[in-house]
């Protein structure tokens, strides 16, 4: 017996629905609890296992020059500890780590957790916006992107503790002894220096990291509903979102890190320092440290943003 047309009509609706941007909030604002308690243990796990291969990405990063032989190597890595007992040069590892505390788990909230109330927010007044100007599914994956880009751009506000993280990494002679009191009153928004370089290294990073999650989930696993994924699913999502991050923003990346690691009284700007590289280091320099964060960093990302959209549709369950 050939179904009825209110049976067909009910199945069609029901396949717009599965890919449609348009639909894609569901039940997601409900489960706020869920999303920040996920994307916190996320930056949690994240920063006990991985503190120490940041610290050497931004001290390589920071090296000016070429390295010449693996000594030169050890003293970029390891600074004046470089021919110390292997475990006193594991510990130089962790400086700034209550800074990188605060900054790690405050960003992982706001930009894990904060990406699907964005999402939500797209897919509610914009979801037919998205269909109709890239198709039902092309929509969907780049409304996802498009959250985390408006997200990651807002994180700039976290950006003074991530300047104080990396200048306790690469450059503790700038703080001659003051706490972070004292540093605050006395540079201010100067803690903000280099916020337009890090929003714009944040938009395409952040769009890449959640725009490829999203893909995959799409085209490779063709899932209707991303929460749906399975561990395996989310970690190889992961992986291609954690990828396009890097690359993506790498030259951007290295800009920053190089204006907020200089002495608080002597900053540089953007534009001098990709002139400096340009005349002394070369296109490739703005690729410096691509390699250690492919290999170091990027299981980092992988691992927490991972961890954070398998925990959230688990802790939407008992929330």
């Amino acid at each position: 017996m050939a179904p009825s047309t209110p049976q067909v009509a009910a199945v069609k609706a029901s396949e717009v629905i599965a890919g449609s941007a348009a639909k894609d909030f569901k039940k997601e604002s409900a489960a706020a609890r869920s999303y920040l308690t996920a994307a916190g243990c996320a930056g949690i796990a994240e920063l006990m296992v991985f503190h120490p291969v940041d610290t050497i990405a931004k001290r390589l990063m920071s090296n000016h020059g070429k390295i010449n032989g693996m000594s030169h190597l050890n003293s970029v890595i390891f600074r004046q500890y470089s021919d110390a007992s292997v475990s006193r040069r594991f510990l130089s590892l962790f400086p700034g780590l209550g800074y990188a505390a605060a900054y790690k788990i405050l960003q992982r909230v706001y930009k894990y957790g904060g990406q699907p109330f964005a999402r939500d927010f797209l897919a509610k007044n914009y979801g037919d916006q998205f269909d109709n100007t890239f198709g039902r599914g092309n929509g969907k994956a780049i409304m996802h992107a498009t959250a985390g880009s408006l997200i990651g751009i807002g994180e700039i506000v976290l950006l003074p503790l991530d300047v104080l993280k990396i200048k306790r990494q690469t450059n503790p002679e700038a703080f001659r002894g003051r706490g972070v009191l004292k540093i605050v009153a006395d540079e201010g928004f100067g803690l903000y220096r280099g916020w337009g370089w890090t929003a714009a290294r944040n938009a395409p990073g952040s769009f890449a990291l959640f725009g490829g999650s999203a893909a995959a989930k799409e085209y490779l696993f063709k899932l209707a509903d991303y929460n749906q994924a399975t561990w395996t699913q989310n970690f190889v999502a992961s992986i291609a979102g954690a990828t396009a991050s890097l690359v993506v923003s790498a030259p951007l990346d290295v800009v920053k890190t190089r204006i907020q690691n200089r002495n608080f009284e002597n900053p540089e700007g953007g534009f001098r320092i990709v002139s400096n590289m340009m005349r002394h280091e070369g296109i490739t320099s703005f690729f410096k440290g691509l390699t250690p964060k492919l290999l170091m960093t990027g299981p980092k990302l992988v691992f927490s943003f991972w961890l954070a959209q398998t925990l959230i549709p688990a802790f939407a369950k008992v929330m």
